[in-house]
């Protein structure tokens, strides 16, 4: 029997309800909105905080039974850049608090609806180095022990560093410095992320648990590939490759673009189709468009709006190959998804890829993001399609055994060893 009743989650940059693909929205608001469904599954009561961005935005959404999204209001409506964002830390942390404490004593009802008042909270649970920050404020002001997730590094992204990109500032790495030393729990996604915050952040061992994300395997899943091709206008002769996500430098379509081009001039045999489903992030000036119109592939690809789970397990389930060109990637949720619908991945081999994907046997790692070596990955593929059916029937197995229900179970026992060592370090810290 787990210790923990109700969990103060907090996603204060970006909201669950977000759609994921552009903006700050990705695959950390997938994580949130699913960990929370399946805490709530297993008897917890979970209220995330996120911050409000229009006048207009009810005080609360039920996301499901047991699960609801407060906006907090700090500083002004609208959207606030990351960067700008640490300014309202404090402002956050107080907004929150004073909310958790009004559920605890049940004078806060919303539409109606009662938030279970009398079951105080147990953990707070933040997501990225700002809820970290503000994590840290109202778990001292509530006298909770605080988990943290990180999702990203900025000592880590600033390793891998691309020409013409900004570095993470400062205030974040001292920040995450900060949240490495005073949270109760630290959630890693890998052991390579774990090994990552203690080589980076010096975080001990000990206070560090591995917890797999997860992808929803009632949406995510093989079924009628030809429907799905059809649907989607791919014809039948064509090698259908897609990239879900933020449309930036980070990320990497510009990878497959010029992998494209290459394979255009060494490789006309392959008739290629391309497909990107998602918007600008950051404020580097990216135009996807531009660069597919300046290498002559406009006319073999498209570029579109991010869309919903069912629509995008149609477009995964349309394709020959998902490309995930990442510089850095804390785990891959959409190499995850891609497999779940029993299509070979071609990954990056970075960060918590590897991971996600079983190198030869689920898709291919590539050691880079040169034109040259992504177009032999994705070459390779065409050229070998029984390999490229074996790999998909093998993804759809590999992603089996990453349901979001382990996630929250391995969570949950994250979250009773925070209770466990509220008070004191656990052995060897």
């Amino acid at each position: 029997m787990h210790q923990v009743r109700r969990v103060a989650m907090l996603s204060l940059h970006t909201s669950p309800l977000d759609q994921p693909g552009g903006g700050d929205a990705g695959g950390m608001n997938v994580y949130v909105h699913h960990l929370a469904l399946e805490l709530a599954a297993a008897g917890i009561l979970v209220d995330i905080y996120t911050r409000r961005t229009a006048a207009g935005q009810p005080d609360t959404v039920e996301l499901a039974p047991s699960v609801h999204v407060h906006h907090i209001t700090a500083g002004p409506f609208g959207k606030v850049s990351k960067e700008d964002l640490p300014e309202l830390v404090t402002e956050m942390a107080d907004a929150v608090a004073d909310h958790v404490a009004s559920l605890t004593s049940g004078s806060s009802r919303t539409a109606g609806v009662p938030f279970t008042a009398g079951i105080p909270a147990n953990v707070v649970h933040s997501h990225y180095w700002l809820s970290g920050m503000a994590g840290i404020l109202v778990a001292k002001r509530l006298d909770l022990p605080l988990v943290h997730t990180m999702h990203t590094m900025a000592r880590v992204k600033n390793k891998h560093l691309l020409p013409g990109q900004t570095a993470e500032p400062g205030i974040r790495e001292d920040g995450e410095q900060h949240i490495v030393a005073a949270a109760t729990r630290l959630i890693a996604n890998t052991t390579s992320e774990a090994a990552e915050l203690e080589g980076h952040y010096d975080g001990c061992e000990q206070r560090i648990d591995v917890v797999s994300p997860g992808v929803d395997l009632k949406v995510f899943k093989p079924a009628f590939r030809d429907r799905s091709r059809q649907e989607q206008g791919i014809g039948a002769e064509e090698f259908h490759v897609v990239f879900a996500g933020r449309l930036q430098r980070l990320k990497g379509p510009h990878v497959l673009v010029k992998a494209a081009a290459v394979l255009r001039r060494e490789r006309p045999d392959i008739p290629l189709r391309l497909t990107f489903l998602g918007a600008r992030s950051g404020r580097d000036n990216y135009d996807l468009a531009a660069m597919l119109d300046d290498a002559g592939l406009t006319g073999a690809a498209v570029v579109l709006p991010p869309v919903g789970p069912a629509e995008l397990a149609g477009w995964y389930r349309s394709a020959d190959v998902v490309a995930v060109p990442s510089a850095s990637e804390s785990f891959g949720l959409v190499a995850l998804e891609a497999q779940a619908c029993g299509t070979p991945v071609i990954a990056t081999n970075v960060g918590g890829l590897p991971r996600a994907v079983s190198d030869g046997r689920t898709g291919l790692l590539v050691d880079g993001r040169t034109a040259a070596l992504w177009a032999e990955a994705i070459a390779s593929l065409h050229d070998f399609p029984q390999t490229r059916a074996d790999m998909g029937r093998a993804a759809s197995v590999h992603a089996e055994g990453f349901g979001w229900e382990n996630t929250a179970a391995q969570t949950m026992a994250s979250y009773d060893l925070a209770l466990t060592y509220q008070y004191t370090a656990p052995p060897g810290c």
